[in-house]
C-alpha cells in the first residue's frame, strides 16, 4: 500500500479523488494539504474536511496550506464548480478543526522522517508543493513518486487558450516543480478523452447510496456549465491512475516546462515530442487510460465503497 500526501484545492472533483483515495485499499492517506485554486480558500478546507467525513476518515489530518499563488493574481472557477465548490447548493460547516501546521512544511517534514517512502498527489495548483521544495531542496530524492493532474498536452486550454486552470493559477510553481521533480503527469487533454457521459450518470443515479448523491450534487454546476452533459473528471482520474497501474495504457518521458510569464501564454505547458530542446526528458506523461475501467472503479465506489473488486488484479 502507497502511503500519500494529497494536496487539494478541493471543489467537486477534487471531492471525489479524495474519496477514492481514502476508500482503496491501494493508497494509505496520511495527510491532506490544502492549496489556493478553485474555490474560496477556506471553503476549500471544509470541503475536504466534509468529504473525509463521508468516507469514515475524518481523522485524516487537514493541514492549511498557501492561500494565494507564489506571485500571480487570479481568479475561482466557481462558474465550473458552483458556489462554494459542491455544486452550488452545498455549504458544509464541519466544526473539525484543521491540523496545527502550514501544509508545505508538513509535506517537508513527513517526507524527511520517511524518505522514499511517501508519494504526494497534486491535484490543485503547485504553489504547496513548490514551497515545500523551497523548505527542503533535498524533496525531490526524498519522495517516492509525484502524481499532478494539470497543463494541456497539444491541445488548447480550459481557462485560457494556452492553459489549464491548475497551471494557469500558479505558473511560477508548476514551472518550478517541474524542472525540480520527476513528474507523472495527467493532463487537461487526457481527461477530456475521458469524460464522463449521461451513460454513467444515468448509472449513477440508480444507486441508493450517499455517495452516489454526493456525487450528483458535486457534478451539477458542471453538468449545466458544458454543453453535451458531461463532465471531465480530472483529479478522480489521476488518483484512479496513481492506484491502479493497469489503468495506465500509453505513457511516454518528455521534457516538460511551463510558462510562467504572465500574458496571453501564461501556464502553456511546453512538450518536447520531437527532442528538439535540449531540457531533460524527467517528466511522464499519461497519454492513454483505461477509460472503462475508471468508470468500473467509480461506480464501485459510488456503489458501495468497494473499489478494489471492480477491476482485475494487475
Amino acid at each position: 500500500m502507497d502511503r500519500v500526501i494529497v494536496d487539494t484545492d478541493t471543489a467537486g472533483d477534487d471531492t471525489q479523488a479524495l474519496a477514492l483515495a481514502c476508500l482503496t485499499d491501494r493508497l494509505s492517506v496520511e495527510a491532506v494539504t490544502v492549496v489556493a485554486g478553485n474555490v474560496p480558500f477556506d471553503r476549500e478546507v471544509e470541503n475536504a474536511k466534509y468529504t473525509l467525513s463521508l468516507v469514515d476518515a475524518a481523522d485524516r489530518p487537514v493541514f492549511e496550506g498557501a492561500r494565494s499563488p507564489l506571485l500571480k493574481e487570479y481568479e475561482h472557477a466557481e462558474e465550473v464548480h458552483g458556489a462554494g465548490g459542491l455544486g452550488g447548493d452545498l455549504h458544509p460547516e464541519t466544526e473539525i478543526d484543521s491540523a496545527p501546521g502550514f501544509g508545505p512544511d508538513v509535506i517537508a517534514e513527513r517526507c524527511r522522517e520517511s524518505p522514499g517512502e511517501i508519494s504526494l498527489l497534486c491535484i490543485g495548483p503547485l504553489t504547496n508543493l513548490a514551497l515545500a521544495h523551497a523548505r527542503e531542496p533535498d524533496l525531490p530524492d526524498l519522495v517516492d513518486e509525484v502524481w499532478v493532474m494539470g497543463g494541456n498536452v497539444n491541445c488548447a486550454g480550459n481557462v485560457t487558450p494556452a492553459a489549464e486552470f491548475n497551471f494557469w493559477v500558479d505558473p511560477d510553481a508548476a514551472h518550478r516543480a517541474l524542472a525540480a521533480f520527476d513528474v507523472t503527469l495527467v493532463d487537461w487533454g487526457l481527461c477530456q478523452r475521458n469524460r464522463l457521459g449521461a451513460d454513467l450518470f444515468d448509472a449513477v443515479e440508480s444507486l441508493d447510496t450517499d455517495l452516489a448523491e454526493f456525487f450528483l450534487q458535486v457534478n451539477k454546476q458542471a453538468r449545466a456549465f458544458g454543453d453535451d452533459d458531461s463532465v471531465a473528471l480530472p483529479d478522480g482520474l489521476t488518483t484512479a491512475l496513481a492506484a491502479y497501474p493497469q489503468l495506465r495504457e500509453e505513457l511516454a518521458t518528455y521534457h516538460v516546462a511551463v510558462d510562467e510569464r504572465e500574458g496571453l501564454t501564461r501556464g502553456y505547458t511546453s512538450v518536447d515530442v520531437r527532442g528538439l530542446t535540449d531540457g531533460a526528458e524527467r517528466t511522464r506523461v499519461v497519454e492513454s487510460a483505461d477509460d472503462e475501467g475508471f468508470k468500473a472503479v467509480l461506480l464501485g465506489m459510488l456503489r458501495d465503497g468497494n473499489l478494489d473488486r471492480a477491476i482485475p488484479s494487475p
